[in-house]
């Protein structure tokens, strides 16, 4: 390196952080606010920035549900505290349109969606990104946990230090050209009591405050609830039947049913246990089978962001490890791709309860990088 090559700061940038500015992602919890401070501490010219996405009382009908006003609130005060710049954006519209309608429509078309990752997509690392350049920003950072490391050819994902808090299978779909702007200081974190410890010595308020749990705009975790308010009439009821033809019962809405479930069916004094194998939203009809039934190993993939450094479809096969669910740990798998955006994914092993609308994310078998992923489907 030439010795008048300006020192890279710890974002990475060649300047100074007193000349580098970072628009903070700010959700109001305690993660993002240990970014927002620990940058402000830094040096750094910290602008905050927290996105109005929903109103629970309008979008929902929910009486005195206001904790998007609790949130903006926790995020403010951090920001006072703190001595930088905040500011709150009103995306509802956007919100609705690229997040919510789509959750309701696929809910309703019997997938499982989710919505966290179709909002860091459509929303925060889109709009919020672009928005964040506006005000002139060197960069956007965020209180996810996951790492950027910069390889040979550029940025790269990677998992977080903490397995326990990684978050990579919601952010997928971030692109090379996101990631180069995008950083995630607590990436390398090794537990959320290292993020609480950092709170507590910035002194901030929220460093006591619990995770949010549950998908921001379904804050108890009834879905079929937040569908019929989105859809009213749309949880038509129908009939629940065994794979064999049989028909078992009634059911109030395929809505209220999910792929792998077998508790609150109504269709007790069975021998065998049966489980939810299938969900055929044309007929009505909710479709039950033995646990067997439930094994997948082919799985249909599209949509899919491709973040290795050889052409997605420079090879036949892919050897990688895939997650199918956010809550399973990486599986060996053999991608097989069919085009730039498309392939089908082959499991070593069969997993229970894929379910289209899920996500199917690429990891490396050998170290801890993301090779991007894609969105699980019925197929052709």
């Amino acid at each position: 390196m030439p010795l008048d090559s300006p020192k890279l700061n710890s974002l990475g940038l060649p300047k100074p952080p007193s000349e580098t500015r970072v628009v903070v992602a700010m959700s109001g919890g305690v993660d993002s606010s240990v970014v927002a401070a620990m940058l402000a501490e830094e040096g750094y010219d910290v602008v905050g920035v927290t996105l109005q996405l929903y109103d629970h009382g309008a979008a929902l009908a929910k009486k005195g549900a206001c904790c998007a006003g609790i949130d903006i609130h926790d995020a403010r005060r951090v920001a006072e505290q703190m001595g930088f710049p905040h500011y709150v954006l009103d995306y509802e519209n956007i919100f609705r349109d690229a997040v919510i309608d789509e959750f309701a429509e696929s809910y309703l078309g019997g997938a499982t969606p989710v919505p966290c990752i179709r909002c860091n997509e459509r929303v925060k690392f889109k709009d919020l990104l672009e928005t964040a350049k506006d005000l002139d920003a060197d960069c956007m950072a965020t209180g996810h946990y996951i790492q950027r490391m910069v390889g040979d050819r550029g940025p790269e994902l990677h998992s977080a230090a903490d397995a326990n808090r990684d978050q990579s299978y919601f952010l997928f779909s971030t692109t090379p050209e996101q990631l180069s702007f995008l950083r995630f200081p607590l990436g390398h974190l090794k537990s959320k009591a290292e993020t609480r410890a950092l709170a507590a010595k910035y002194g901030l308020s929220v460093a006591d405050k619990p995770d949010s749990q549950d998908i921001c705009f379904v804050p108890d975790g009834n879905y079929a609830s937040v569908i019929e308010k989105l859809r009213p009439g749309a949880a038509e009821p129908g009939e629940i039947v065994h794979v064999d033809g049989r028909v078992l019962g009634e059911h109030r809405g395929v809505i209220h049913y999910t792929i792998g479930q077998r508790r609150g069916l109504g269709i007790g004094g069975l021998s065998d246990p049966l489980y939810v194998v299938k969900l055929d939203v044309d007929k009505k009809q909710v479709i039950v089978g033995p646990k067997e039934l439930l094994a997948t190993r082919t799985v249909p993939v599209r949509e899919i962001n491709w973040l290795g450094d050889e052409p997605f479809t420079s090879r036949k096969e892919w050897h990688v490890s895939v997650k199918v669910r956010s809550t399973r740990p990486p599986r060996e798998a053999v991608i097989r791709p069919i085009s730039e955006t498309e392939a089908e994914v082959e499991l070593v092993v069969a997993e229970e309860g894929v379910s289209p609308g899920q996500a199917c994310v690429f990891y490396d078998t050998e170290s801890s990088r993301i090779f991007g992923g894609g969105w699980i489907w019925r197929g052709h």
